[in-house]
């Protein structure tokens, strides 16, 4: 069955929305970065529309997962930099714990390599199972129940607070 244009718009009105959030929460918080990366997949995904089988959702959270990654891989071998806002004001907190907890949170997904998060991301948030998640990155179920587990070890260190409360906190 070929898709048509209108369906592609239909996807996009209905599922950007989530599928910004993940981009969000693999960008580590960069709400700019997560709008560009979700538009390339996008302009991406529109060209192949026609030919993509199976579910677009799926696909287009893959496609999320591995651009991310090959971007952070790019970036990796330039000179970090920290956006404006962050040298002139560190972040703060607000004044609800929630949003503290929300910061604390993003700050050790950062921490995490590309895939990891990608698995952590794609497990937790977008509560995709682990045969899923294995098609998606190309690999096989056993690399996405190795890469959650050293995710949530890592993440564990960096933000120490229980493993249920890190699962539910991812989810948000």
């Amino acid at each position: 069955m070929r898709r048509t244009e209108a369906e592609f718009e239909d996807f996009v009105i209905h599922r950007s929305g989530e599928l910004l959030r993940t981009a969000y929460l693999l960008c580590g918080g960069d709400k700019g970065a997560a709008e560009d990366l979700l538009q390339d997949v996008l302009e991406r995904m529109f060209v192949r529309w026609r030919r993509i089988t199976g579910a677009p959702t799926a696909y287009a959270r893959a496609a999320l997962a591995n651009t991310a990654a090959n971007r952070w891989r790019r970036l990796s071998r330039r000179v970090a930099e920290a956006p404006w806002e962050e040298r002139i004001h560190p972040p703060q907190a607000g004044p609800e714990e929630s949003v503290t907890q929300r910061d604390e949170l993003l700050r050790a997904l950062r921490t995490l390599p590309p895939r990891a998060r990608a698995v952590i991301v794609l497990r937790y948030f977008d509560d995709m199972s682990e045969a899923d998640i294995a098609r998606a990155l190309s690999c096989r179920p056993g690399t996405v129940k190795s890469q959650a587990a050293r995710g949530l070890a890592m993440l564990r260190d960096a933000y120490p607070r229980s493993a249920a409360h890190t699962q539910e906190e991812v989810r948000r």
